[in-house]
């Protein structure tokens, strides 16, 4: 409720606390597939002038040799951030020839999954064990859902604020326990509002219908130019059933009411067997399938639109890290790519998310039973397939409300956030922000989502021709414009330097491949001992 955040907001700002806020960090990780001029898909390996994909700073692969993904360094500047994201798609662009970075999140002209090649990573352990976790998700569910692209927007809180506010809701005890317990805090509010980012910033309504490839679906699809399929309220169809889902995850009993309790459902869900996946098996003649039969082969195989994080040491696996040193800082993954940006994300998202993060954090958070995550996602699916359609309904506190009035409050009750963040760092983007996307929730036809749509339809046009305009546009315009933070000196560096330390890598293994598995996996019961926090 709005009193709350009001309370907590009046206490941060006495004092002269109000700049303790200053210094949130924020990290992009923003993935797109390597296409030909025609759309299809770039077949060609990892590019070698990029360097090496394994050790590579800011360049590195998703799933497949084709899903390049970009990372940002964290930064307290979102300016910086944005300009290290245009400055590493502009250095990448000029390294493809004629090649060009797909704009969107669902992929399009591709007739085969077996055109999807693995991504390859070196002959070192750690860059087999990394193509063979592919392996297994290509064999579970099959690598066209694994040529989606997004958006994952890493955030954190400073340590000043984080000691303010300890103080301010008068918590004895660990400052990073503490600081872990809130970051759950957050993301329990997050899970329960994630259908407003999705609203907001969804941008696929339409796919092409290669998508698909003979599968049936459950949805209502209508057709649009020559092989585009929509539904015609949709937001996000990545974030639908289609993309990335898991079936076999849904009996999983994750939580975030603490951390030992998420860890533990992690845990359980990276030692339990699953039927299904024994059928592949894990080495079938002498040949990896999978890393094991499990129902998560890996932590990361958790499909989740936020996860609590640590960085990892080298060979560490997340969850240790997050048992030993708690949480660090928290990974948003509901994001599509956005189609109107060449590098998939704007300022005035980031200030947004900046926003709407804050409001999750200070505003009541009750623990979340398995019942009440269950309805989380039952709106977040509606608003996928559904959220622009007028006098939609979502559940809140097991009673029917209009998504557009809860929306509204939701607006009401973060513009105090919004004042609250722009006295802190002398701005007025965030109150900007906010009234700007005040105006897609008064007319959805504003949304991502809505602006593609309606492009394609009062055009007539396929979503994949839109798409290869858009690529080539902003083909154009980054291979134009110059470095805005990175020199060509800093890029020739890092690609050297990324070169030499997958080497090292390789020349410094000890182990075969079955020992280093082994040993991998052995970590698990060793950090529930260790455990801290």
């Amino acid at each position: 409720m709005a009193s709350s955040i009001l309370q907590r907001l009046t206490a941060l700002q006495q004092n002269g606390q109000t700049q303790s806020i200053v210094g949130i960090k924020r990290g992009i990780e923003r993935e797109t597939l390597r296409v030909n001029a025609d759309g299809t898909l770039a077949q060609s390996a990892h590019p070698l002038a990029l360097g090496s994909a394994l050790t590579h700073p800011w360049i590195t692969t998703d799933f497949s040799e084709s899903l390049l993904e970009f990372i940002t360094p964290a930064s307290a500047d979102i300016d910086t951030t944005l300009k290290q994201l245009a400055d590493v798609h502009r250095f990448t662009s000029r390294q493809l020839a004629d090649e060009r970075l797909w704009p969107a999140s669902m992929p399009c002209y591709i007739t085969d999954q077996q055109q999807i090649p693995l991504a390859y990573y070196g002959k070192s352990n750690v860059g087999r064990m990394k193509t063979l976790y592919r392996q297994g998700l290509k064999n579970r569910y099959g690598s066209m859902m694994q040529a989606i692209s997004g958006v994952h927007f890493n955030f954190s809180l400073p340590q000043s604020f984080w000691q303010t506010y300890q103080a301010q809701l008068s918590v004895q005890g660990d400052l990073q326990e503490f600081i872990s317990d809130q970051y759950l805090s957050l993301i329990r509010n997050y899970k329960r509002y994630a259908w407003l980012i999705v609203y907001l910033f969804g941008a696929s309504p339409a796919m092409c219908q290669s998508f698909l490839e003979g599968r049936q679906s459950r949805y209502a699809f209508q057709s649009l130019g020559k092989g585009s399929l929509y539904l015609p309220y949709a937001t996000s169809l990545r974030m639908s059933d289609l993309g990335y889902t898991n079936s076999a995850q849904s009996s999983l009993n994750i939580t975030y009411n603490n951390l030992p309790e998420y860890i533990a459902g992690l845990h359980a869900a990276v030692s339990q067997p699953s039927a299904e996946y024994q059928n592949i098996g894990t080495k079938v003649a002498g040949v990896y399938q999978q890393l094991n039969a499990n129902v998560l082969q890996i932590e990361n195989e958790f499909y989740s639109t936020i996860r609590p994080k640590r960085t990892t040491e080298s060979g560490e696996r997340p969850t240790c890290a997050l048992a030993k040193r708690g949480v660090e800082y928290i990974e948003v993954r509901a994001l599509d790519v956005n189609p109107f940006s060449a590098i998939g994300i704007t300022a005035e998202q980031m200030h947004f998310l900046d926003i709407f993060l804050v409001y999750c954090l200070l505003e009541q958070s009750p623990a979340l039973s398995a019942a009440e995550q269950s309805i989380t996602e039952q709106n977040l699916k509606k608003v996928v397939t559904d959220g622009r359609r007028s006098n939609l309904e979502l559940l809140q506190d097991g009673q029917p409300r209009l998504m557009q009035d809860w929306a509204e409050q939701l607006f009401a009750d973060m513009m105090p956030v919004a004042n609250y963040l722009d006295q802190a760092y002398g701005t007025e983007r965030y109150q900007g922000a906010l009234k700007h996307y005040y105006l897609s929730l008064l007319d959805p036809s504003q949304t991502l989502s809505g602006k593609v749509l309606n492009h394609l339809v009062s055009a007539r046009k396929d979503n994949g021709s839109y798409m290869r305009e858009l690529a080539e546009q902003y083909r154009q315009q980054l291979l134009q414009e110059p470095y805005q933070f990175y020199t060509e000196q800093d890029f020739a560096a890092a690609v050297s330097e990324s070169l030499q330390r997958q080497a090292e890598i390789e020349a410094s293994d000890t182990l075969s491949f079955d020992e280093y598995i082994e040993q991998y996996f052995a970590e698990v019961p060793a950090c529930e001992q260790n455990a801290s926090v």
